[in-house]
């Protein structure tokens, strides 16, 4: 099923984003947090994995049992780092025997300690190039990619990496899943440049509600996003108040998803960073447009 039937026929998706705990305490949170977040109906739940790969397998069993448990529709992550070909067609072969949907097809971030990617002996170099995979081989997959509204750090340019996305697209991507943003400004004009060049595909907002001014400084410092200045200087009023950085993140999140929505967008993924409190929160405080349920 392509992923892009979340999001049309006049209809309002909405995804969210987990990643794998690192203790099994952990899990059982991630899968409270999941029975939570379903109040909301979410169309599917995606589930990255580790830098180069390192809990892969953790990603499977995840998504796996969200999918078993709740009987949604679940996305894997899969980047080229690190891996062969064979060993992405052995990745693939396994998360369609468990019962994996949709791929996120990512090239992926560069080994710590490495400023370049570089495609091991054997392997892919660019997303497109796994998304053709997964396409010829795979083709029951829904296909997901990223889009960056503020560009890609390690492109030239923002044409250039808007090239590189519609070069996604054309190779069979049905899904383009936007890097978190703070600015709707930057989404909006990024929307109206993937409209341009042709790009049909549903492009989603992807969204991080604040819940502390420190880690979001440091996962936009790793991302290349930027923060308003009025929205750092709110949440800095009050640093060490974690009451106060919550009640000013959702806030803002809340007006971010609500400014989207009246422009008109065709759904949200939230990354939840495997919570529930603030996404849930931001939902409650919205009436989200129609959403009916999609057979899948």
């Amino acid at each position: 099923m392509a992923l892009s039937e979340f999001f049309g026929r006049d209809r309002f998706g909405l995804s969210f984003e987990l990643f794998p705990p690192k203790t099994d305490a952990g899990l059982k949170t991630l899968y409270r947090h999941v029975e939570v977040l379903l109040d909301f109906s979410p169309d599917f739940f995606t589930c990255t994995y580790g830098a180069g790969g390192s809990t892969q397998e953790k990603t499977l069993e995840i998504v796996a049992a969200v999918k078993e448990r709740f009987g949604v529709h679940v996305a894997s992550h899969l980047t080229c780092v690190g891996s062969t070909v064979e060993e992405l067609k052995r990745y693939l072969r396994t998360a369609s025997e468990r019962g994996v949907d949709s791929i996120v097809a990512l090239r992926g971030d560069p080994p710590q300690g490495e400023e370049q990617f570089t495609a091991v002996d054997g392997g892919l170099q660019y997303a497109n190039e796994l998304v053709s995979l997964i396409q010829a081989e795979f083709g029951q997959f829904g296909i997901a990619v990223a889009g960056y509204p503020e560009t890609h750090q390690e492109a030239p340019n923002a044409d250039v990496d808007l090239e590189n996305l519609k070069r996604k697209v054309d190779c069979g991507a049905d899904l383009v899943v936007t890097q978190l943003f703070y600015n709707n400004e930057d989404f909006f004009r990024f929307q109206d440049r993937c409209t341009a060049a042709g790009i049909t595909v549903p492009v989603i907002p992807g969204l991080l509600p604040v819940t502390n001014l420190h880690q979001i400084q440091r996962i936009t410092s790793l991302c290349g996003a930027s923060l308003p200045a009025s929205f750092v200087n709110r949440l800095s009023e009050h640093e060490d108040d974690a009451d106060w950085q919550f009640k000013v993140g959702v806030e803002f999140a809340i007006e971010q998803v609500r400014q989207l929505i009246e422009h008109g967008v065709p759904g949200i993924h939230f990354y939840v960073l495997n919570k529930s409190q603030a996404t849930s929160q931001v939902l409650r405080s919205l009436d989200l447009p129609h959403r009916d349920v999609v057979a899948r």
